[in-house]
């Protein structure tokens, strides 16, 4: 009876042993194929690492975010697909094929400007004239001051400055120069409102009859000045009837009629 009592609890110890040797292997073979897959991600166009990047595990279901180096670590087995998602770039999906780390390459949803600088030149006649101004304080300093008579507190008095550059010859030269720079100022002014895009835009000429109609019909700086945006199409519309009826003649003026050829054609009737 004691014997077959001891055989019982034996086969029972040796059950549960067996039991907890098949666990602890089962266990131990499971952790062993769980592995870690690392890499770094990159944008395809430029090359550099992004940050912010999901890395999403589909076959598990475990997500995390790469680093601000772009690099990441996930568990991941032989086999796993992973998803990489950014709100800027479109999503791209790997299969993990060992243990070796990854480098995945995302394309922009949209495309990159490289940044462009744009510097005032014509667009400005005003700001150019102020850096002329500046470039020439000697010429635009006491020539400003026109008038000969100067104030002060012992009252009224000769401007030394205006008075020496009305009479010395560097004085001439300089109002010279002057002059010169205001001219290029209503220049610029001119083709600042009378461009090609501007005149193309409203007569429909285009390449070498453009050329020739902005030449010939090129306004004056008080128009360009005074004329409202009414006045001013108005002006280059009448223009171009004009041109186009003597377009055939592209560099000659318009017939003048004269009181002599009147009486001449009526001596001739």
């Amino acid at each position: 009876m004691i014997t077959r009592c001891a055989t019982r609890i034996f086969a029972s110890s040796m059950k549960l042993w067996t039991l907890l040797i098949c666990l602890a292997l089962t266990a131990t073979k499971v952790f062993a194929q769980q592995k870690t897959v690392d890499g770094v991600v990159f944008d395809k166009d430029s090359k550099d690492r992004i940050a912010k990047v999901n890395v999403q595990n589909i076959t598990t279901g475990k997500s995390i975010y790469n680093t601000f180096k772009g690099e990441f670590k996930i568990e991941a087995q032989p086999g796993d697909v992973l998803v990489f998602t950014k709100s800027d770039h479109h999503p791209d999906t790997l299969k993990v094929q060992g243990g070796e780390s990854l480098a995945v390459y995302m394309k922009r949803t949209a495309i990159q400007l490289k940044e462009v600088i744009v510097r005032d030149t014509l667009l400005n006649p005003q700001k150019r004239l102020a850096a002329t101004k500046n470039d020439y304080t000697k010429i635009f300093g006491p020539l400003n001051n026109k008038d000969l008579l100067s104030f002060g507190p012992g009252g009224a008095g000769l401007s030394i400055d205006a008075l020496y550059n009305s009479l010395s010859r560097s004085g001439r030269n300089a109002a010279r120069l002057r002059e010169t720079i205001e001219k290029d100022y209503q220049q610029s002014v001119i083709d600042y409102r009378f461009n090609r895009t501007y005149v193309g835009a409203i007569t429909n000429l285009k390449d070498q009859q453009l050329t020739d109609f902005m030449l010939r019909y090129r306004p004056g700086y008080y128009l360009v000045k005074t004329a409202s945006d009414y006045e001013f199409i108005a002006s280059i519309k009448t223009n171009l009837n004009r041109f186009l009826k003597y377009k055939k003649r592209p560099y000659s003026l318009t017939p003048l009629v004269t009181p002599d050829d009147s009486k001449k054609d009526l001596g001739r009737e």
